[in-house]
Order: C-alpha cells, then sequence, then structure tokens
C-alpha cells in the first residue's frame, strides 16, 4: 500500500459526511505519490525541482507510473507543475485501480461523487491498514488529509514530518488546493453574473 491509497481510503471513508472534491484529491494524491518517492529514494528536492536519483521498482502499479513519469532533463520539474499534470483526473484513476483489485465495489442506490453509482470499500487488509495510519495521527497522513477538508484530532504541538522536502511538497500542497478553490469561486461568480445579464432588470 501508498501513502496515496491511504488517502483515497480516508476520503471514501468520510464521503457520506462530507464530500471530498476530486480535484483537490488529486492534487493531494499527486502529492502523496511523490512523498513515497522520495521516502524510497527515488527522487530528491532542489529547491521546489523533482531531482530523479535512481529507477525504483515500486510493487504499486499507480506510483510505478507516477515514477516512469518523473522529468529527467535539467532543469527538472517544479513540485507545483508536478502536482497539476500528474493530478489530472488522479482520483479517477485510483478509484479504477482499487475497483479492479476488488477494494471497490458499488452499491445501487444514491449517488457519489466518487461515480454514478455509490462506491463502498470492502473490509480488507489495505482498508485496516490506512485505518491504523488515520488512528496513530501520522503527521504525513493527517497534513494531506487535512489539505482536502478531511480533520483528524487536533494537536497543540507541530506535527514532526522530519524531512524538509516533505514539509515542501506539503507546503505545495496546500496551495495548489487553494488555487483551485479560488478558481472555482471565480468560475461561480462569473456564471453568476452571465445567468443575471441574461435575465434583465
Amino acid at each position: 500500500m501508498t501513502t496515496a491509497k491511504d488517502l483515497f481510503f480516508l476520503a471514501m471513508e468520510r464521503q457520506a459526511s462530507r464530500p471530498v472534491g476530486q480535484g483537490d484529491l488529486s492534487l493531494a494524491l499527486a502529492g502523496a505519490e511523490l512523498i513515497d518517492l522520495i521516502g524510497a529514494g527515488a527522487v530528491t528536492l532542489d529547491g521546489d525541482r523533482i531531482v530523479p536519483e535512481r529507477d525504483p521498482s515500486p510493487d504499486d502499479r499507480l506510483l510505478g507510473e507516477a515514477a516512469e513519469s518523473l522529468v529527467r532533463q535539467v532543469p527538472y520539474e517544479r513540485v507545483e507543475e508536478w502536482l497539476w499534470r500528474r493530478g489530472g483526473d488522479l482520483s479517477g484513476s485510483y478509484q479504477a485501480a482499487l475497483e479492479k483489485d476488488g477494494q471497490l465495489v458499488p452499491r445501487r442506490g444514491g449517488l457519489s461523487p466518487f461515480g454514478a453509482d455509490r462506491l463502498e470499500l470492502v473490509d480488507s487488509p489495505s482498508r485496516r491498514r490506512s485505518q491504523s495510519r488515520w488512528e496513530a495521527a501520522e503527521p504525513v497522513l493527517v497534513a494531506l488529509a487535512a489539505a482536502v477538508g478531511i480533520e483528524g484530532e487536533q494537536s497543540d504541538d507541530e506535527p514532526n514530518l522530519g524531512d524538509d522536502a516533505v514539509t515542501t511538497v506539503l507546503a505545495v500542497v496546500n496551495d495548489a488546493v487553494m488555487e483551485l478553490e479560488a478558481v472555482r469561486q471565480r468560475r461561480t461568480i462569473e456564471n453568476s453574473a452571465f445567468a443575471n445579464l441574461w435575465r434583465g432588470p
């Protein structure tokens, strides 16, 4: 399992109480993949640029795809550029992968932000692992979840992320999610103004 899949499980667990936007989740999933690649020693950060170090061979197919898509030419890619490029409909890719693996199953009745039919998580070791990480308040998972609006136990202490590169990725994820929300709000205002123009006085 990967941090990205753990995050996707959390989003699914909490979709009934507070749906997570697919755009927000896709950006956070791309950040989670990058953090796992940093942890595997596959990449380092030079400032905010992603520097490939070696070719990893992750067991996870989606993380392998992420590694293969790294820009390997100087000046390399900025973290923000990676999030927007890799994050395009990434939540849909994770949904499809988990459905294929039998970890997500459709349930009739009701709509879901993850598809026309409501999807349910099956009780699996992967789901329990995700829940264990969440209950243990692992700082990286908690920070990624908070970026998409999933709130966990609050602590008065600053989370110890233990790595400047991870801290950088999390900061850029937060900025990207805020930028996406600003775009949504701007479109809402523009659409409202356009509708008022057609309605007239």
